[in-house]
């Protein structure tokens, strides 16, 4: 494959390389089991009309057109698409990165050089591009259909990045959540935790898959036949928090984290109207509860 640029037909640049992928699934992947004896369930491929097994040498990809007419392809018909872009991510253009709405880029792709030969053109593109402020965009074939793309420099490297066109990206109107109002002071709330939850990278404990690790111990315990860990106790389950006291809590954590002065200025309560004498022993007793709640969790 080929990474190809071109401005007119004085300036243009096409470098040899090989596509390598740039990140890796550490997720425990599950196989299907018979539970009754443990012996493995595979899916096993029946030609329709014949009503048999069949090998994948005889499997090839097929488009319906109509019913009972489909079109053979091969694959070496997909590589030979008269697409400029078939063989060669075809750059665009070259734009700022704030430019491009995160929902639009998906999984990324290291971009080697393909011989030495490639050395200086890839080195050409790299450097100018590591130093701009803008991204390439692209356009190249994979997986039988023509994608957009989106190049940058990561510690050296030119990185592709496939990217959504847009026709594929859903109005955020289709799940527009209902209409709410918010005080004032509860924007203020929240701008304070976002402050206090500012940190210059995603380094640290917090930022580990824990759902793998909480996975990989129970697996370790079935296997050994030791109690499985215990989950830990949801905070507070069912209950509705009330949002100003929720961000109060959390800035605290936050500061607290840091080692930092933890007191924080409550906001003003709301007024609520008066209630009946029946009412307010109901509400005292209610309070209690959700106190004794609190200091058995804390």
């Amino acid at each position: 494959m080929t990474c190809e640029y071109s401005t007119d037909s004085s300036v243009s640049g096409t470098i040899p390389i090989r596509v390598a992928s740039a990140t890796e699934n550490h997720s425990i992947q599950f196989h299907q089991y018979h539970l009754e004896d443990m012996g493995r369930v595979r899916v096993r491929k029946f030609c329709e009309l014949e009503d048999r097994e069949i090998a994948q040498s005889e499997i090839g990809k097929g488009y319906e057109y109509a019913k009972d007419q489909v079109v053979a392809i091969s694959d070496a018909e997909l590589q030979d698409l008269p697409l400029p872009t078939a063989k060669a991510i075809e750059i665009q253009a070259f734009v700022p990165l704030e430019s491009i709405d995160p929902i639009r880029i998906a999984e990324g792709y290291y971009l080697v050089p393909d011989g030495q030969v490639a050395a200086k053109p890839y080195k050409l593109l790299r450097q100018p591009l590591g130093r701009s402020s803008k991204v390439a965009i692209a356009k190249y074939a994979w997986s039988g259909r023509e994608r957009l793309g989106l190049l940058r420099v990561r510690d050296g490297a030119i990185v592709l990045h496939a990217m959504c066109w847009p026709d594929e990206v859903r109005d955020p109107a289709a799940v527009d959540p209902p209409n709410e109002t918010v005080s004032e002071e509860e924007i203020e709330q929240a701008l304070a935790l976002i402050d206090r939850m500012t940190q210059d990278d995603l380094e640290g404990s917090e930022f580990t898959d824990t759902y793998t690790d909480a996975l990989a111990k129970i697996i370790e315990a079935k296997r050994e036949g030791k109690p499985l860990p215990e989950a830990p106790e949801p905070e507070q389950p069912g209950k509705v928090l009330d949002l100003m006291a929720a961000l109060n809590e959390s800035v605290q954590q936050a500061k607290a984290s840091r080692g930092e002065d933890a007191d924080v200025h409550e906001m003003p309560k709301k007024k609520t109207a008066k209630k009946q004498p029946a009412k307010k022993a109901t509400a005292k007793k209610t309070t209690k509860k959700t106190t004794a709640r609190r200091s058995r969790s804390a």
